[in-house]
């Protein structure tokens, strides 16, 4: 994703926060490896699973609008890591070797 992307998809979490949804704001943290988006890469949810944006790609993106409804019901931001290290990491696809954390956050 280059800025110019990222920077539609804040535009995108700011427009569906206008149009009275709920919003979470996933975005990678860090990155360790072989990882399939860098730093900084943003993936905007609603409260009802709508999404625009990546973090990594496949099952690990399922994972993490799991987690985004969790902390828009929550309002608790959360720290989430995909590594192939985890066992979970071959069961969310992140099977590249690499790992990332992704920092989950409600939008106001």
């Amino acid at each position: 994703m280059n800025e110019a992307e990222g920077d539609d998809v804040l535009a995108i979490a700011q427009g569906w926060r206008s149009e009275g949804r709920e919003v979470a704001l996933a975005t990678v943290v860090e990155t360790w490896g072989s990882a399939p988006r860098p730093v900084g890469s943003h993936l905007v949810i609603d409260g009802e699973g709508n999404f625009m944006g990546s973090v990594s790609g496949g099952c690990v993106e399922g994972a993490v609008i799991a987690e985004a409804i969790d902390v828009i019901g929550t309002g608790q931001p959360k720290t989430l890591s995909f590594g192939v290290a985890d066992e979970t990491a071959w069961e969310v696809g992140l099977s590249c070797g690499g790992r990332i954390s992704v920092y989950v956050e409600p939008v106001s």
